[in-house]
This record gives C-alpha cells, sequence and structure tokens, in this order.
C-alpha cells in the first residue's frame, strides 16, 4: 500500500476550517483506503444494507454520535446533506468526512444546504508524486487507479480494468439514476477515446454516433460527472485572432484510455498512433495535480491555424502558461512565443519526458514532467 501522506493531510487541513469535507472521485480511487487512515469515531458504508437500511431514519442515526464520521457513497443518499447542515450546526462536536464517486454537480441539489460548511476535495488515483521515478512509464501505461498500478503484471492490470469499465457501465450508471444501455456508453466511450486530446465538436461527434447534439452533450456530461472524462475549457483573451471556443476532450486516466484503445503491453504503446495523445494528456493531469487548483481554474488557450497553448491558469496575480512536448530536446518555438505576448504570461513552462531543465527564452523554460511550477 502507498502511503498517501499529502492527501490525508489536505482532508486535514480542511477540517481545521470546515466541520464537513467531501472526498470526491471515481470508484476505486482510493477514497475509502484513504478515509481508513484519517482518525475517524464511526463509519458507514451506504453499500452496506445494514448501514443502508440504518439511514431510511439519518437523524436518528446520527444525532447521538460524536466526534469524526465517516459516510462512504453518499451519492447513493443525497438528500443527507440538509439532516448534516442541522447536526453540524447544533453540535459542534461532530465532523463528517463524506466520500462519493459522483461530482459535486451530480450531487449539487442537496449539498447546496452545506454551503459555507462544507470543503470539497477530489482525489483521482495515485500521482507522479506518490511512485517513485522508475515507475513513472508504469503509472503512464497502467493509469492512476491503486488495483491497475499495483497489479502483479501487465495481464493482471489490463483484466482490472476491463472488468472495471464493465462494472462501471453496468452498475455504477444505474445507481446514479441514469438510464441507459450499458453497451450504447460503452460503444460511445470507445468513441471518445479516438477524440483524446482534440477539440470537441459535438455537431460532428453527434453524426459519427447517429444520435442528436443534445444527446451527445447528456452522454458526455455522464461522463464528466462520474470523472471518466475532463473537458478543458477554451480561455478567451482580447485579441484580433481567430480563438477556438470549442472544449477539448480528455479521458482522465491513462489506463481507461489504454483499455479503451486495446494498448496492454509497454510496446504497443510505444508504436501506437495515439503515443501523442497519450502522453499529452498524463502530463496535463500530473500538471493539474501538481500545482494544486481546482479544474475549474484551468484552461487551454488555441488560435484557429495558429499558435496554442496546453493549459493556462491565474494565480497570485498573474498568469502562468504549460505546453507539452513529447520530444528528446523542445526547442522555441513562434507558437510558445505568441502566447507569452499574447496571454502576458509571467512564465511559461515546456514540459518534457526528460530529466534535465533548460531556459529557451526569458519566459520560458522546458522542464520534465513533476517539476514544481513557480
Amino acid at each position: 500500500m502507498i502511503d498517501r501522506i499529502s492527501e490525508k493531510n489536505r482532508i486535514l487541513k480542511a477540517f481545521r476550517t470546515f466541520p464537513a469535507v467531501a472526498l470526491l472521485g471515481p470508484r476505486q480511487c482510493g477514497k475509502t483506503t484513504l478515509a481508513k487512515q484519517i482518525p475517524y469515531d464511526h463509519f458507514f458504508d451506504l453499500e452496506n444494507v445494514r448501514d443502508l437500511v440504518r439511514f431510511d431514519h439519518p437523524q436518528l442515526a446520527l444525532e447521538n454520535l460524536s466526534g469524526t464520521i465517516v459516510i462512504d457513497e453518499v451519492q447513493r443518499k443525497p438528500d443527507l446533506f440538509p439532516i448534516i447542515r442541522y447536526l453540524v450546526d447544533h453540535n459542534p462536536h461532530q465532523k463528517y468526512l463524506i466520500l462519493g464517486s459522483a461530482s459535486r454537480d451530480l450531487i449539487r441539489q442537496g449539498s447546496e444546504s452545506l454551503a459555507g460548511r462544507l470543503a470539497y476535495l477530489e482525489l483521482s488515483g495515485f500521482s507522479l508524486e506518490e511512485v517513485s521515478v522508475e515507475e513513472k512509464n508504469k503509472l503512464w501505461l497502467r493509469g492512476s487507479y491503486p488495483k491497475s498500478f499495483l497489479a502483479e503484471d501487465e495481464e493482471a492490470s489490463f483484466l482490472w480494468r476491463e472488468n472495471y469499465i464493465r462494472s462501471f457501465l453496468e452498475r455504477d450508471i444505474p445507481q446514479l439514476g441514469i438510464q441507459l444501455p450499458a453497451e450504447t456508453l460503452r460503444r460511445f466511450w470507445m468513441m471518445l477515446s479516438h477524440y483524446h486530446g482534440q477539440i470537441l465538436n459535438y455537431s460532428e461527434l453527434a453524426k459519427s454516433f447517429g444520435v442528436s447534439d443534445m444527446t451527445v452533450r447528456k452522454y458526455i456530461e455522464i461522463l464528466k460527472g462520474t470523472f471518466m472524462v475532463r473537458l478543458m475549457t477554451p480561455w478567451h483573451n482580447n485579441t484580433g485572432k481567430r480563438i477556438v471556443k470549442h472544449p477539448r476532450l480528455y479521458l482522465r486516466d491513462s489506463g481507461l484510455f489504454h483499455s479503451l484503445q486495446s494498448i496492454r503491453y509497454w510496446n504497443d504503446l510505444q508504436t501506437h498512433p495515439k503515443l501523442g495523445a497519450s502522453w499529452e494528456s498524463f502530463a496535463v493531469d500530473t500538471c493539474i495535480k501538481k500545482i494544486g487548483l481546482g479544474e475549474e481554474h484551468f484552461f487551454f488557450w488555441s488560435v484557429h491555424q495558429g499558435a496554442e497553448m496546453d493549459l493556462f491558469w491565474k494565480d497570485r496575480g498573474k498568469n502562468w502558461g504549460i505546453e507539452v512536448k513529447y520530444a528528446d530536446a523542445p526547442k522555441l518555438t513562434t507558437s510558445m512565443k505568441t502566447a507569452v505576448k499574447e496571454l502576458e504570461l509571467d512564465h511559461l513552462w515546456v514540459v518534457y519526458p526528460g530529466r534535465e531543465t533548460y531556459p529557451i527564452d526569458k519566459k520560458i523554460t522546458v522542464v520534465p514532467m513533476g517539476s514544481q511550477f513557480e
């Protein structure tokens, strides 16, 4: 087991300000294991029939308890949030750690009642800093889910991911109240894997899949809300150039992307047409985790038939950027210089698979993946 010290510290830090913390992330990313490493007094798992029955009368089940109370798989009982709000307001001896496999948007209706009392944290499997340098490529190939990463060999890891996808489609989606044939969503998910790392055109995708634009948007929202895909919003700045206004789509876990593309072994990945797109997504995800800001703070920037940048964000009153390059030794390009000028960047980092750090311009530095951005 990998000791996730930084993630535990995030939870404990949030408890210093809020009486309730929601730890959200995809199923099997390690939420329950992490929660059990935090000192707690009571633990409820809403996938346990006995606990679920007790929560037919949640106020009776909770009001006489004290200390830290963990509630796992909270998306099965979103009506709990108003009761938790009442309890934390009237019992200063209670704290709640709430675990969920659905995003804030999917449980928003109930969680709004906890506004000002609830901190949202996201967990998405192992990060690069939680594994050894020698295991970087293993993390890329197998993905960040603990059971996939820690599997005995590539066959076992691939088999776990195949079963995870099947279970997700056949069990998890219906539990969220989404009635959609598993085979339909799987075919759609596989089609999305071919758009991995590309600008998303809803109309084009709808035509390819034989459904309406609205249906495509609905399916993507399902996958986004369950942490399966990432939609990177374009940044719009004041410029005379024609800026791309559609989102960019990534499958969030590299291991699941490789399964959907039938990439089982390292050699398969190295010769696959989607090699560059796979590494770009893995690097983008790693950078977002490293920077430590919420998803809503990150954008991409692209000009039609011109310059682009993979990550743009604002922090400490300044503008920052990251460009991802799958290359041995990235060089200065016109696109990089344009991005620095147009977006008024304080600094631009070029992230690549190598080990050396070197400047290529006054405000542009080439850095290995996993570096600090400061």
